[in-house]
């Protein structure tokens, strides 16, 4: 028997539906929402032939342990996980220089989900995590991500600085971000094949990942704080990329 995991929140169960309707097994809706973004899903689920049961706010809750899931709750068949394995088709599907994101010991997952999304945002080709020391796709990483989760490829390795040294023999160069570093990144060419290694916020980038960076790289702070939070800081850091390869 295959398994099967949550997921909820209006943009995710939608995002899903679009690109996978085939891994749906049920749905939750909660009774009596007048919602029309959420009619208009449960719609579309009853036109895949989706069950679709209405449920009181309270059974709705108790499903989603409290986290906010905007009246849907789909039950899904579980997603294959990516590995190593997998990066490597991806990459030589590409016709533009390869755009990664390596995110090391990210563990609260409502930032793998923000991150998730602002690597979708600026077409990031994959995103790779350590299988170990991790945020995993979770029912909350996945409402986060607002339908990222579904198309964003996140590769779980098992030995992130192997990853690290194999993209590098493909021509790759990783940039990593740290506060000691002393290059600006609106300092750096970011055009070319690369990939951008971030750590948790306080803990930053483990020993042996930053000395398996090409570069160290950091945002100018201009305030009193000397960090900021890893999914604001990818979202900033990111985007820069995409300013410079238009």
């Amino acid at each position: 028997m295959s398994k099967s995991e949550l997921l909820y929140g209006i943009h995710a169960v939608d995002a899903l539906l679009e690109k996978q309707p085939e891994r749906f097994i049920e749905v939750y809706a909660l009774k009596g929402r007048e919602d029309e973004r959420l009619n208009s899903i449960i719609a579309k689920l009853k036109e895949w032939g989706i069950s679709v049961q209405l449920m009181h706010r309270k059974s709705m809750d108790e499903k989603s342990q409290g986290e906010q899931h905007q009246g849907i709750i789909a039950r899904i068949k579980a997603a294959k996980v990516l590995t190593d394995n997998d990066l490597e088709p991806i990459l030589n599907e590409l016709d533009v220089p390869p755009f990664l994101l390596i995110l090391d010991g990210v563990t609260d997952p409502h930032n793998l989900g923000a991150c998730l999304r602002s690597a979708d945002a600026a077409g990031v080709h994959a995103v790779i995590i350590p299988k170990d020391n991790s945020a995993s796709l979770t029912p909350v990483v996945r409402k986060v991500a607002c339908g990222a989760a579904e198309s964003m490829p996140l590769i779980h390795v098992t030995n992130l600085a192997r990853t690290m040294r194999s993209l590098q023999e493909k021509g790759i160069w990783i940039y990593g971000t740290a506060g000691e570093a002393t290059q600006n990144i609106y300092d750096c060419k970011l055009e070319s094949a690369m990939a951008l290694a971030m750590g948790a916020e306080g803990k930053g980038l483990r020993r042996l990942t930053r000395e398996h960076c090409d570069e160290l790289i950091k945002l100018p702070m201009a305030g009193a704080v000397s960090s900021l939070n890893v999914s604001v800081a990818a979202g900033i850091c990111l985007f820069e990329v995409v300013r410079q390869r238009r």
